[in-house]
């Protein structure tokens, strides 16, 4: 509601062109009907957005690509992968010891395309079946981490109950280590709890949404995006190319 009105605000002072810049896309993931009598928001979101005025939306991450396509305005997706990857090339990882492993299938796009900018690292895949809405089980392993330096790979970090059930049987498969790696640090209870716990040798994410002092634990490692986002908006507005930062 924030953001409709300063649009609202921005639009009545005649600005030429409004972009809206959207680290978190919240409504993002719900982006389909899953179930009868069930709201599209993203959707209803992209509306909102929209009508009040914008001309140009940045996003961080979405949760799908597709929701791309609920905004009838240009959208710049960028991704927070390039801070991510930085950083891990700083720990100087032995990149024969390093697996990247996609929590569920779902991911499998998005850890691929990770794991081939992190020296073309082997790829994992925990298979899940979620069996309501935030509750996860974890079925099986496709892949080999015995041995191996686990790098678990989302965009979102919400309950973490999927991630932490996904470390625990990497654990249980041999893995030496395990590093968790997301972009949106939701961070609902009892997330906290569970990426504490003892689980992963490093919890490294973004700061797309803020993380409160009260959150922060030993493990946590929150790297900042604002770069990105400032090179991204500098490109948008000299027509110059966005999708290069990510080549």
């Amino acid at each position: 509601m924030e953001l409709l009105v300063m649009i609202d605000a921005c639009r009545r002072a005649s600005a030429r062109t409004i972009t809206a810049v959207i680290p978190y896309f919240g409504y993002a993931r719900a982006d389909r009907k899953t179930q009868g009598r069930e709201s599209i928001a993203a959707k209803l979101v992209a509306n909102l957005i929209t009508e009040a005025g914008t001309n140009r939306v940045l996003a961080c991450d979405l949760h799908s690509s597709q929701a791309m396509g609920y905004f009838d305005i240009f959208v710049d997706h960028v991704y927070g992968q390039p801070v991510i990857l930085d950083y891990l090339a700083s720990k100087m990882l032995s990149p024969n010891d390093i697996v990247v492993v996609s929590p569920d299938v779902g991911g499998v796009a998005r850890a691929r395309s990770f794991a081939k900018k992190l020296s073309d690292a082997p790829l994992a895949i925990v298979d899940k079946r979620r069996q309501g809405h935030n509750v996860s089980e974890v079925m099986n392993l496709i892949g080999d981490v015995k041995g191996k330096v686990a790098v678990l790979v989302d965009d979102i970090i919400d309950t973490a109950g999927t991630i932490a059930s996904a470390a625990a049987l990497l654990q249980e498969e041999g893995a030496k280590a395990v590093y968790a790696c997301c972009t949106h640090a939701v961070f609902s209870p009892p997330a906290i709890e569970r990426l504490s716990g003892g689980l992963f040798q490093e919890v490294i994410i973004t700061n797309t949404v803020p993380v409160s002092e009260k959150n922060f634990f030993p493990q946590l490692t929150v790297l900042s995006v604002a770069n990105l986002l400032a090179e991204t908006i500098w490109r948008v507005h000299g027509d110059g190319s966005v999708s290069s930062i990510f080549l």
